[in-house]
């Protein structure tokens, strides 16, 4: 696979802003955390705590934002159950905001028997549609939106994430791939991702940070993106 690593194509600034927010309303935390891959992370970014109006009012900004700065083409969104329904509602509802108004959609994770049935919820899923979610841990969620958006009749075209942690992967048995999950999204099912932030990012504020309390935690980020990072 030879996918690059993704790319900013808006300012940094916007990058740092974010990673700045996310340590501010506690998303993003240092310690020790346990990753699905096994590994003990010295960070942990959890975007189930943009958990307030105000929040996500703010997340939904900086994606649409960064979707903005990003040209990437879409007419509609959709939000994988279940962290991307209501990060599809909020960004369409920022791009409505500032002009840009497109349908979206998002699926259950049981199908519905009665009333208009399906797995499919919002407008109809068609033209090129935009994934929006938090962050891509092994790029599942997006292989199975890409299924639903196709099965409905839509073209996939992008995905939208908060953070790109840039490391390698894990194959189905559990090895350390060459590759991070953004990349095997980008090179093998050929969909571009556009990330507000990525590791890179929050390494950057943290050596630049005057706060030594958060200058402390830069050498165990860096060591772990020494040892897992693509």
């Amino acid at each position: 696979m030879n996918a690059a690593p993704t790319e900013h194509t808006g300012d940094d600034a916007l990058a740092l802003d974010f990673v700045r927010f996310a340590l501010d309303a506690g998303v993003l935390r240092f310690g020790e955390f346990k990753t699905k891959a096994g590994r003990l992370s010295p960070y942990f970014f959890n975007a189930g705590l943009f958990d307030d109006g105000a929040k996500l009012s703010r997340l939904a900004q900086f994606y649409a934002r960064r979707l903005i700065a990003s040209g990437l083409a879409f007419d509609m969104i959709f939000g994988p159950a279940y962290k991307g329904i209501t990060l599809a509602a909020a960004v369409a509802i920022e791009l409505a905001r500032l002009g840009r108004n497109v349908p979206f959609a998002y699926n259950r994770k049981e199908a519905k028997d009665h009333g208009e049935g399906g797995t499919l919820v919002g407008a109809p899923v068609a033209g090129r549609v935009l994934i929006v979610d938090d962050v891509i841990s092994a790029g599942t969620s997006v292989r199975e939106s890409i299924a639903l958006i196709r099965a409905a009749g839509g073209a996939p075209s992008a995905v939208a994430i908060a953070l790109d942690r840039q490391e390698r992967a894990t194959d189905e048995a559990g090895r350390d791939a060459p590759w991070s999950a953004v990349q095997f999204v980008e090179g093998e099912l050929g969909l571009k991702v556009a990330a507000i932030a990525t590791l890179a990012d929050l390494l950057r504020y943290l050596q630049s940070n005057l706060d030594p309390a958060l200058a402390a935690h830069h050498a165990r980020v860096a060591a772990y993106r020494q040892r897992y990072g693509v």
